[in-house]
């Protein structure tokens, strides 16, 4: 009969350590249920590399909302982020919005840098002024193969390579 009750004690002792790990979880999260208040502004990106659902968008290093779609457009062929903003946050209309990378391989975010207009971004609004991500790959690769060209001392040019002459 006693290893029964401390059975079930043992069980009910896992069960309240369970349940405040899905509390923690729960209010350490932006668990929100699509109920989330604030409004929706729209950044569009030449390139959005690294950019993902739900990533975070801050200003100053603060965490003032997550993107919440990414799709393409089909006339400008640019990528389209919807940002959810926190209710409270307006912005000037001459902000600005870039894809930065936490750290060399972190994950990536939307920085936006608030302008100085009175004016302010209205819900479903766009921010006009967007830098695009900085793609690593592409960087290592124009100082490998930048590196291997010489130079003629004339900027933007390049050395022609020396040609074989038909004596025929």
């Amino acid at each position: 009969m006693s290893k029964n009750i401390i059975e079930t004690l043992v069980g009910a002792v896992v069960l309240i350590i369970a349940a405040g790990f899905l509390y923690f979880a729960y209010t350490t999260t932006d668990v929100t249920g699509g109920a989330e208040k604030g409004y929706t502004v729209i950044a569009k990106f030449d390139r959005a590399d690294g950019l993902n659902l739900g990533s975070d968008v801050k200003i100053g290093g603060v965490k003032i909302g997550r993107v919440i779609d990414l799709s393409l457009d089909k006339k400008t062929f640019q990528a389209v982020a919807k940002i959810r903003l926190r209710a409270g946050i307006d912005l000037p209309v001459d902000s600005t919005a870039e894809i930065i990378g936490n750290g060399l391989m972190g994950e990536k975010y939307v920085a936006i840098v608030p302008g100085s207009e009175t004016d302010h971004i209205a819900d479903n609004g766009v921010i006009e002024f967007t830098q695009s991500s900085i793609s690593l790959e592409s960087l290592i690769g124009k100082y490998i193969f930048g590196a291997a060209t010489k130079d003629t001392g004339k900027e933007g040019q390049k050395e022609k390579p020396a040609t074989k002459k038909d004596n025929s």
